[in-house]
């Protein structure tokens, strides 16, 4: 049994689902097909044969019925002329992993006449060595657009002759193929304005190739209106172009973003020590770091409202790494089973010690609810608001076998001096030798009181 929260109910969220980007080969998750073996098309010998063929290449066959059935010109295809397709393909990368996700999705590639005009281009583009997620970027362009090799060369000839590098051209290609649609003067323009907000002539091919979604942004309706914002709130030239060549990804603000994060964090009630060390690296920074929190949050199903309200409740959130917030929440979704929402009433779970607080006290009550100790529930609150010392006294101590769990108060557990050894040393009276005149002053001064 999970821990379960106990607060007011919040509405459903619902998140719009916009384009689908391209994924990475390594994160590719293909839907499950289950066998229908009521379907009279997997009894055809056509349908044996091409299931057999597609086994020999490492297909899983729990997703080849459905697949087979999706793309019935498969079956009406030559055996032979599907294989010889399924070598090309694999002759573009030998990876196992491209050449099944790559057919999954986009089945249109095992077409003779479209690996064959592809298998030429590939091979004449002039690039020293492209990677399957450029293949499997430009391949899904093609599949959709109509795309062909002679428009993957005009834009390797555009990109080269704005000064791109081979391996900025691969990742641009990677991220946002797309841009074989764009003329040169688009892409032009970006460059020109990047120029004049102080980006050198030199860092640019570095900075297309760190961030190529800069080529998805309108200079009108998005960088322009992104800078004036920024320059309306006092953050000078300097300090821009030093954040963007630290993390591009900064071009990625959008348009009043900035101006709402940062009117959060001036609005901070906490101590001094915090918000200072908030702002410690510029505005810019501030503002960028508090949306890199609120995208890790919003991944999880939180509406922006809601993510902006668990910063402002625990500031400390904004000192620590994305990737710690990542691990507590999917620690809180997966383990606890705990909706994600309830951090709106418990934002303090953000703040506390991931390895040191969360895991050792989740671990005490899960094993006194799992032997039948456990009174009344204890709720997500209850959980992270007492002090190690309370929660140590309240479920650790009666159960002396909950102790290696907990770990902080433990026996085994040796508790350091708080002072060096010898430092009482220091706070020791001096001893100076009595005389035998000392000894007679104190005697007639103690016969003067009697």
């Amino acid at each position: 049994m999970a821990v379960r929260v106990l607060t007011r109910p919040t509405l459903h969220r619902f998140i719009a689902l916009t384009s689908k980007p391209i994924t990475p080969l390594s994160n590719l998750k293909h839907k499950h097909f289950s066998s229908n073996p009521k379907n009279p098309i997997s009894t055809t010998p056509e349908f044996s044969q091409q299931l057999n063929l597609f086994q020999r290449y490492g297909f899983p066959p729990s997703q080849l019925h459905n697949f087979l059935s999706e793309n019935r010109f498969l079956l009406d295809s030559n055996s032979s002329g599907i294989e010889k397709s399924l070598k090309i393909l694999q002759s573009l990368n030998s990876c196992q992993k491209f050449l099944v996700s790559t057919v999954l999705d986009f089945p249109e590639v095992l077409k003779p006449e479209f690996l064959k005009m592809w298998q030429v281009g590939i091979s004449e583009m002039g690039l020293s060595d492209p990677t399957p997620l450029m293949i499997r970027s430009v391949f899904e362009l093609s599949t959709k657009f109509n795309v062909d090799p002679d428009d993957l060369s005009a834009c390797l000839r555009r990109l080269k002759g704005l000064g791109f590098s081979d391996v900025t051209v691969t990742k641009v290609l990677e991220a946002y193929p797309m841009v074989i649609m764009m003329s040169e003067e688009r892409i032009r323009e970006k460059m020109e304005f990047l120029v004049g907000i102080g980006i050198k002539t030199y860092e640019i091919n570095w900075l297309f190739g760190r961030f190529p979604d800069i080529l998805a942004m309108g200079v009108d309706n998005k960088l322009k209106p992104l800078f004036a914002e920024i320059r309306c709130l006092g953050i000078g030239v300097n300090e821009v172009r030093r954040e963007i060549l630290r993390d591009p990804r900064v071009l990625g603000l959008e348009v009043g973003e900035l101006s709402q994060t940062l009117r959060m964090l001036r609005s901070l009630k906490c101590r001094a020590l915090i918000k200072d060390k908030i702002f410690c690296q510029g505005t810019l920074r501030a503002g960028y770091e508090v949306k890199l929190r609120i995208d890790c949050l919003r991944k999880h199903g939180f509406i922006y409202r809601d993510a902006l309200t668990v910063l402002w409740k625990e500031p400390r959130a904004v000192l620590y790494d994305v990737e710690d917030i990542q691990k507590k929440v999917e620690f809180l979704v997966t383990k606890m089973k705990v909706d994600v929402s309830w951090l709106v009433e418990v934002p303090e779970y953000i703040g506390v010690n991931f390895e040191k607080q969360i895991v050792p006290r989740y671990s005490v009550i899960e094993y006194l609810r799992s032997k039948g100790w456990l009174g009344d529930e204890v709720w997500l609150m209850s959980l992270i608001k007492p002090s190690r010392l309370r929660f140590y006294n309240l479920y650790v101590k009666p159960y002396p076998e909950c102790e290696k769990l907990y770990g902080r108060f433990a026996g085994t557990v040796e508790v350091k001096n708080q002072h060096p050894a010898g430092l009482w040393k220091l706070f020791k009276p001096q001893n100076f030798p009595e005389s035998n005149e000392d000894v007679k002053n104190i005697k007639s001064f103690m016969e003067a009181l009697v």
